[in-house]
């Protein structure tokens, strides 16, 4: 198996992006902490291996903080995702961030995981956060992984 290669994301990206975002996230936009992003507009990183793109992160930074928008990986265990964050970390350096952070929801237990294996802590529990995400993103569906019911976003954070 080749190495991973990560390269910033650029137009050429676009038609990708927008499959793999509807694909893994039910539609192109996001929703974290009441607010809706356009992933397609955020800058990111591609992770490539043997000429594939197999990886996508998008992040936004603002106020001196960088959130981790998305994040896929299209064959898990491999370190993509791992390769991915530590990319996102880099540009937050350079951008003088003090954190990086994301939300995930209550019933992404492999995320929860490996959040925390990558050196992520928890920072906050957003209890009902998803009835409010709903109206701005109704495709959230009421159940998630394992059966669980998806109510509350998750915040993860690693101080720079």
């Amino acid at each position: 198996m080749s190495a991973v290669k990560i390269r910033a994301l650029n137009e050429h990206d676009a038609e990708w992006v927008q499959r793999l975002l509807v694909e893994r996230w039910g539609s192109a936009y996001v929703v974290s902490r009441g607010t809706s992003h356009d992933p397609r507009r955020l800058p990111g990183f591609v992770a490539e291996q043997a000429g594939q793109r197999v990886g996508l992160v998008t992040y936004r930074i603002a106020n001196g903080e960088c959130e981790i928008v998305t994040i896929d990986s299209v064959t898990p265990g491999l370190g993509v995702g791992s390769a991915l964050i530590d990319a996102v970390q880099h540009a937050a350096r350079q951008s003088g961030c003090r954190r990086v952070w994301l939300i995930t929801t209550n019933d992404n237990t492999p995320a929860i995981r490996f959040y925390q294996k990558r050196g992520f802590a928890l920072a906050a529990l957003h209890r009902g956060a998803i009835d409010a995400a709903r109206k701005l993103k109704p495709e959230i569906p009421p159940i998630g992984l394992d059966g669980i019911p998806i109510r509350d976003e998750i915040e993860f954070e690693i101080v720079l």
